[in-house]
């Protein structure tokens, strides 16, 4: 098995943590994404959205953070990443979702350097935009997780799970930023909690060898 990854990917640092979690060992391939590596043609040919992570598993090539995850999760079902009442995997699913695709697609590398690039916005007014998507997004997840909607260390329970792998390389990404997190409380004792754990640890950016 061969992971393709970047050390500051936020989708690559959640199947890190995926892997971890399941002691799945992996080749890790890391392909950076600032020098343009994930544009090669020879990376193309198997990845035609020229983005990280990569899985290839024998002969399967698969990409999308989500849909690799829940591929380990299929197919080394323990320790599982989901609960089991379907009710629950859905509100898992929902947090997940909710990061994966409302937050992170608009803060990712490719869409800032169009932000400075072709629309030509200042620095200042890219990080502001970073800032603004990440917070709405923040303050409505926070929401989510309010006692009321759940108890638990983790996003949902005592055990973490796919939401928490999500939330984990958010929450690295905004603290890079500089986005205020005190509104957050919820947010960051969980983040806190994960922090704890050594899956989280192996899988942190400035463990892997392709960190700057």
């Amino acid at each position: 098995m061969k992971l393709f990854g970047y050390f500051r990917s936020s989708a690559a640092y959640r199947v890190r943590i995926a892997l971890n979690l399941k002691g799945i060992e992996a080749d890790q391939r890391f392909v950076h994404l600032r020098k343009g590596e994930q544009l090669a043609p020879e990376y193309g040919a198997l990845n035609p959205q020229g983005m990280v992570p990569m899985l290839i598993d024998g002969p399967n090539v698969l990409t999308q953070s989500l849909a690799i995850i829940e591929y380990l999760e299929e197919t080394n079902p323990e320790p599982s990443l989901l609960p089991k009442l379907p009710l629950e995997r859905a509100r898992v699913r929902a947090i997940a979702q909710s990061i994966a695709c409302d937050i992170h697609p608009l803060n990712n590398l490719r869409v800032l350097r169009y932000l400075i690039g072709p629309m030509k916005l200042s620095d200042d007014a890219k990080n502001e935009w970073y800032k603004h998507w990440v917070t709405e997004g923040l303050t409505a997840l926070e929401k989510s997780l309010s006692p009321a909607a759940g108890t638990g260390t983790f996003c949902h329970g005592d055990q973490p799970t796919l939401a928490d792998i999500c939330l984990v390389p958010q929450i690295y990404n905004a603290e890079k930023a500089d986005v205020d997190l005190t509104p957050f409380p919820r947010i960051t004792k969980i983040v806190a909690a994960c922090r704890e754990l050594r899956a989280f640890q192996d899988a942190d950016p400035a463990k892997q060898r392709d960190a700057e």
